[in-house]
């Protein structure tokens, strides 16, 4: 009985030590996250970083969430999760520091390279020839990006993966993704940014799908200066949803509310939420109360500004760091010196590591600095009157040079010496051209895949007919191209609102359902936002969704998350992540204002680093797919709406040819003239040839097919090479995508060295299209507004053979 006692009392004593070093060690953790807010808010206010945005009140929570943060899982968060990153491991506190000072030196900074604000964060999914490394062994974070709730929508596919790769048939290849579901997603926002739409879409979707997700809700009291009495309803987003919280007969997602403060509130709230999200799939909302913010909210203002002394005194007594140092001290588990001797050390440590990342960050630049300081002096001695001399000195006087110091004054300094040559010039010519090349690789690559998982790399597969092919509607061509595509990619599944049972709703996915399950072709509920949120997480997580969206115009519902999330995943992370979503949607040529707009120049211009698709018939459009699914990047498919029901010869060979993509087609020869244009239009202008023939004009057709990218083959610039002149032709409004069109072939394509008669555009009006045959008729591009542009244009250069048509003024 003795020495029973005895063990049973050494199990004890060391289950209290564990518990002990266990407590001291969070301590430690919350004081250095603590303690990077100090200093960098610090190095902000000095001028050593431009901005900074910090995550103090919030240490204690996330040190208490990261617990339960396994390898496989994954983050979605905001830029207020640094003491997450740090307690999951995938942050040091000299990382931080190097993205506070914009190192883009991804061994410094592997988030972003220098290219995000600091606290947003990333882990590098892609090694460095693009391949995924397996996610099951670490512990994921998707790039954090700044507009207000941005990081929602993608939470919706990066759960529903864990319950695709649950529930689905094993695939080759799986085991790096997932094991066998069991991930869960963390996902994390401040309580103002839930006034936002997409986070009540995302919490809708994630109800629905029942998806693994626990969702923390940083609740400060404030969204920057106004407090959540004009945020929230009940100025409580946990009272708000409990129209969500599931019951006994009804599923929906779970809702806890805990303090910030409170260690072993928080240890029982976290164990339970990921409990239920990794072994039922069971959503769950945490809403974290009583956090404060000791700096206020940003480096760019004072919380003292807009908060009450009551206010504040409150804050002081509430911080999360005191309140844990005051439990510590009470249940015993450290004396008063054991934390002084922490809190010393840990800003000795933090001290240390920011010092690193500051010397880390300066070196380089400095060498650089000294290269053109050597590179300066004979230029000078050669040319004392040429102002060089000031220049050097003018560099030598800044004592923490950045690169924009150091090339400004090279470039200044060949304005200096402007006519003026000798090899010395030569070399500083050289120099700068060098520093360029490096700083546009820091600064400017990766927009889109480089390597050889670019889309831009396939070859091309032309379609195989038979002798006699059957001619069918064009949607059945895109049918059975999809059937073959999924047959072939077991990882490659399709969601939106009719998808699934119905097959879409002009029929491009019927029977789809039927044959490869509700799990690969789904319908959705009417929330465009997380339908490219599932897209999103889901591709981050290794499937191939095609993504749609019903119409064009429905586009603008997920305009930002493509915009701001998307389009800039690859570039933002430096190549770290990618998300080869395809967004499927169709538009053009409809009449009314709604479904029929073609706003092409806004999409263009908003979604730089995602391929547009711009087919004229559905058998490109099939081919266009075919080929993005063999590279990595994202991409909209905008297919013609009034192709579905056009017949096209039907190939022998789907899902396996392909189409290029930048890679115009010519389809009609000509010499008067190249016509330029894409999609129905360019059927429309089609249709005008035989007419202009008639009246002696041979003009050339071409086909963009892709906006991006453009005519990467130069094909429009030979065109004009031999006519001579060039009309841009589409159904968006003035200024828009025939102006970008316009604009790559004149100017970056060098055509204006060829034009004979200045280059015109034809496009829609200003408005939304009216209803009804006429509306169409007078809103866009019509048969005869094609052919008297052309002619207009003849008639310029040879009044005599093609006489005005009407009135001259």
């Amino acid at each position: 009985m003795a020495m029973a006692d005895s063990d049973v009392a050494l199990k004890k004593n060391r289950k209290i030590s564990n518990r002990v070093s266990e407590v001291l060690a969070d301590y430690k953790l919350i004081r250095i996250s603590r303690e990077i807010s100090n200093l960098g808010r610090r190095d902000v206010l000095n001028g050593r970083a431009k901005f900074g945005i910090f995550g103090d009140g919030k240490e204690l929570p996330q040190l208490v969430l990261a617990k339960y943060f396994r390898k496989g899982d994954f983050r979605s968060g905001y830029y207020r999760d640094q003491t997450l990153m740090l307690a999951i491991g995938e942050l040091t506190v000299e990382q931080f520091f190097s993205q506070l000072y914009s190192n883009p030196d991804i061994e410094r900074d592997p988030s972003s390279g220098g290219r995000q604000m600091n606290a947003h964060f990333a882990t590098r999914l892609l090694d460095k020839n693009g391949n995924w490394r397996p996610q099951t062994g670490m512990k994921n974070t998707s790039a954090d990006l700044s507009p207000t709730a941005g990081q929602m929508a993608r939470m919706v596919g990066l759960a529903q993966a864990s319950v695709l790769y649950r529930n689905l048939p094993k695939r080759v290849g799986q085991e790096i993704f997932s094991r066998d579901g069991q991930e869960v997603v963390f996902g994390t926002i401040g309580d103002a940014s839930t006034t936002e739409g997409v986070f009540w879409e995302t919490v809708n979707a994630a109800g629905v799908l029942q998806i693994p997700l626990v969702l923390s809700v940083w609740d400060d009291g404030y969204g920057i200066s106004v407090p959540k009495a004009y945020q929230t309803t009940k100025e409580s987003i946990s009272e708000v949803l409990k129209g969500f919280k599931r019951t006994k007969k009804k599923p929906g997602i779970e809702i806890f509310h805990v303090k910030a403060w409170d260690y072993e509130g928080l240890m029982r709230t976290y164990e339970e939420a990921a409990r239920l999200a990794r072994e039922e799939h069971q959503p769950v909302l945490v809403h974290v109360d009583e956090v404060t913010q000791p700096q206020g909210h940003s480096s760019s203002g004072s919380h003292e500004r807009y908060k009450s002394k009551e206010r504040l005194e409150w804050e002081k007594e509430h911080c999360c760091c005191r309140r844990f140092r005051n439990w510590i001290l009470k249940n015993e588990l450290a004396s008063e010196k054991q934390l002084q001797k922490i809190e010393k050390e840990t800003k000795e440590e933090v001290a240390a590591a920011r010092t690193r990342a500051l010397e880390a960050y300066y070196k380089p630049i400095e060498r650089e600095k000294r290269e053109l300081l050597t590179l300066l002096e004979p230029l000078y001695q050669k040319w004392p009157d040429s102002g060089v001399d000031a220049l050097a000195r003018e560099l030598k006087s800044v004592r923490r040079a950045v690169r924009k110091n150091v090339i400004s004054i090279a470039r200044r300094t060949l304005v200096a010496l402007r006519g003026r040559s000798s090899d010395e010039k030569e070399q500083l010519l050289d120099w700068i051209e060098e520093q360029e090349n490096k700083n546009r690789r820091r600064f400017s690559s990766q927009l889109q895949v480089e390597g050889d998982k670019s889309p831009l790399k396939v070859g091309t597969v032309p379609p195989r007919y038979s002798d006699k092919p059957e001619r069918v509607d064009g949607r059945v061509v895109l049918r059975d191209n999809f059937m073959a595509l999924f047959d072939r990619y077991p990882e490659l599944v399709t969601f939106g609102e009719d998808t699934g049972k119905m097959g879409d709703v002009n029929l491009g996915m019927e029977g789809m359902q039927e044959r490869f399950g509700e799990l690969r072709v789904a319908d959705t509920g009417i929330r465009e936002a997380t339908i490219l949120g599932q897209g999103i997480g889901l591709a981050l997580r290794g499937f191939r969704p095609i993504a749609e969206i019903q119409y064009l115009d429905y586009l603008l519902y997920c305009f930002q998350v493509m915009s701001d999330d998307l389009a800039t995943l690859h570039y933002r992370t430096a190549g770290g992540q990618v998300a080869p979503v395809i967004v499927r949607t169709r538009g053009h040529r409809l009449e009314g204002i709604w479904h029929s707009g073609s706003p092409m120049g806004m999409i263009i211009n908003g979604i730089r680093g995602i391929h547009v698709c711009v087919p004229r018939t559905l058998t490109e459009a099939a081919g266009m797919y075919n080929t993005l699914l063999q590279g990595n990047d994202p991409a909209l498919m905008i297919e013609p709406l009034n192709a579905y029901r056009l017949k096209e010869p039907l190939p022998e060979n789907p899902g396996e040819y392909t189409i290029p993509l930048g890679i115009p087609v010519r389809l009609h020869e000509g010499q008067d003239v190249t016509i330029v244009s894409y999609g129905p239009t360019c059927t429309l202008a089609r249709a005008v040839l035989p007419q202009l023939e008639d009246v002696g004009i041979s003009a050339e057709l071409i086909d963009v097919r892709t906006l991006l990218p453009f005519d990467r083959a130069g094909v429009i610039l030979e065109s004009l090479k031999k006519t001579n002149r060039i009309l841009f032709v589409d159904e968006d409004v003035p200024g828009g995508a025939t102006a970008y069109m316009m604009r790559e072939v004149v100017e970056s394509q060098g055509g204006f060295r060829y034009l004979d008669s200045p280059a015109r555009t034809l496009t829609a009006k200003a408005h939304r299209p009216a209803f009804s045959s006429d509306g169409d008729y007078f809103s866009k591009p019509s048969l005869e507004d094609i052919f008297e542009s052309v002619y207009g244009m003849m008639h310029e250069v040879s009044p005599a053979r093609f006489p005005a048509l009407r009135r001259e003024s």
